[in-house]
């Protein structure tokens, strides 16, 4: 190169020319760059980081100062009184973190619901649902629940005894924070329930409870441990709960299965449900391992031996709660009847007085305090066999029934398969037979009938029957032998005057018309 020329400019022209090239970048200057570009993405990105913890940190701040504020509290006090229909508030909370304990929540409300109370609430607030703007309830447990409801019909209610609502003091709220709970399950370890009925006060003790949601919003299941019920009617016994499943959702309880024990040995499967808004409820089921001594009073489960089954419904969908079912005995064994004991005096036979059952069933209903027994059957194969119904109106009775014998069982009383009994089905001579009087004292009418048919013939015939009467009477009466006899007596005398108004039947026995004194005299002594 020349002196005095630029070299900047003929390197210009040589590269243009093609005579030269410009050498590129050096690795070490690019290297350099690039280093410089990652450095900056690095920094951005902790940066990001750095932001998003601090962020999160303050988040998390926010959140857990509005959670142990009392604002919080009232907001869950107004979502639980919300989702019972009551009025009521949860006591100072107690945190650890986002574990929270609470003494109790108290309420009283003016539907269903009369009053509740929760004692020991721990639950967690996980705030992984604040994506989906909810408080979730996790892990939640109750050490006891006491409800108070009162199901009766709705123009029935009573007005309750307070009238004062609980109304929660002003809260402050940020906008943002979630406004719905999200409850995902909860334990408790005791329920009390006192549900007064249109027939009277169910209440519940000892059960425990497991709650989940069921989805859908608003529906949960549940499951039912241990636990007694007592239901209104004095008929039934105390219920004692092993398991029942349960699921609820927009005001309707539904009962999927329960099994409980019932008196002694007794076992019962059931379902039904129940509409919360309405008050009205349905149940269905059965049960079967009772004896007949756990369902009848002292002196009818001395008579009935057995093993009691029987289906059953209960419901309140008319004016009143009725119950009703099929009842079957199996091994039954009928002792000392009393029409049975006055058929085993004058036949001379003691076959009636233990009766080995080979059917015993009725339809049953119960409502208002009657029970009523329809389409009953009690039958020893071959001998005797009783069918009809009966009504029980508190000790009162009130029966009509057909009595079937077979034949020649009453050939020993003059006129009673005659006069008294008829030949029908099943081979049996049949009679109509009415029960009254109270389960203390029972009264039935066949023995007059077959007493009144027979007259004074029992002494012409078979003289010592009128002794076998006095005996039949002093055991069934208890009394002295003294006052059984003149009982007997005056039962014999009854006869005699039925006899003597339906056709004079003493004369013609007697003879010339005329009434015989002496033999009055015998009788009446």
């Amino acid at each position: 190169m020349k002196p005095g020329v630029c070299p900047t400019k003929f390197q210009g022209l040589a590269v243009a020319a093609g005579l030269a090239s410009i050498p590129g970048m050096s690795r070490r200057s690019r290297k350099r760059g690039g280093a410089g570009g990652a450095s900056w993405l690095g920094k951005a990105a902790l940066g990001l980081i750095v932001a998003g913890v601090f962020g999160a940190g303050v988040l998390y701040a926010v959140v857990r100062g509005y959670l142990h504020s009392d604002g919080f509290r009232l907001f869950l006090s107004e979502k639980a009184s919300a989702a019972a229909e009551v009025d009521g508030q949860f006591t100072p909370f107690r945190w650890d973190g986002l574990a929270v304990d609470t003494a109790s929540f108290e309420a009283s409300g003016r539907g269903i619901v009369r009053e509740l109370r929760l004692d020991g609430l721990h639950t967690e607030v996980g705030v992984s649902g604040l994506r989906r703007a909810v408080w979730e309830l996790q892990g939640s447990r109750v050490q006891r629940l006491e409800v108070s409801l009162d199901a009766r019909a709705r123009g029935e209610v009573a007005k309750p005894k307070s009238e004062k609502q609980i109304s929660p003091p002003r809260r402050e709220e940020i906008g943002w924070l979630p406004r719905e709970v999200e409850l995902q399950g909860i334990d408790v370890r005791e329920v009390v329930v006192n549900a007064l009925l249109d027939h009277g006060l169910l209440s519940i003790s000892g059960m425990r409870l497991r709650v989940e949601p069921a989805g859908g919003k608003g529906a949960y299941q549940a499951e039912v441990a241990d636990g007694k019920i007592q239901l209104p009617s004095a008929l039934l016994p105390k219920i004692r709960l092993a398991r029942a499943k349960m699921r609820y959702q927009a005001g309707q309880v539904f009962l999927n299965n329960a099994t409980v024990s019932v008196w002694k040995d007794g076992r019962a499967e059931m379902s039904g449900e129940w509409d919360t808004a309405t008050g009205k409820y349905a149940l269905e089921g059965d049960f079967s391992g009772v004896k007949c001594g756990e369902i009848f009073n002292d002196d009818w489960s001395k008579r009935f031996t057995g093993d009691v089954s029987s289906d059953f419904t209960l419901d309140n969908q008319g004016d009143l709660p009725v119950a009703r079912g099929k009842l079957v005995i199996r091994n039954g064994t009928l002792t000392a009847l009393p029409v049975l004991d006055a058929l085993a005096a004058y036949a001379d036979t003691r076959r009636f007085r233990v009766l080995p059952l080979s059917e015993a069933q009725t339809d049953w209903r119960w409502k208002n305090g009657e029970l009523y027994l329809s389409s009953l059957i009690l039958a020893s194969q071959g001998l005797v066999r009783l069918e009809g119904d009966i009504a029980i109106r508190g000790r009162e009775l009130d029966g009509s029934f057909r009595l079937g014998l077979a034949p020649g069982t009453l050939a020993s009383i003059p006129g009673a398969e005659i006069d008294v009994f008829a030949p029908g089905e099943r081979g049996l001579v049949w009679a109509p037979l009415r029960i009254t009087g109270t389960l203390d004292d029972p009264k039935e009418d066949l023995t007059n009938r077959l007493v009144a048919a027979a007259g004074l013939r029992m002494f012409d015939v078979l003289p010592e029957t009128g002794e076998k009467v006095i005996k039949f009477s002093r055991s069934l009466l208890g009394d002295s032998p003294s006052i059984a006899v003149d009982e007997g007596a005056k039962v014999i005398q009854k006869g005699v005057e039925i006899a003597d108004e339906v056709g004079g039947v003493l004369d013609a026995i007697l003879g010339d018309g005329r009434r015989k004194e002496p033999a009055k005299k015998e009788a009446e002594h």
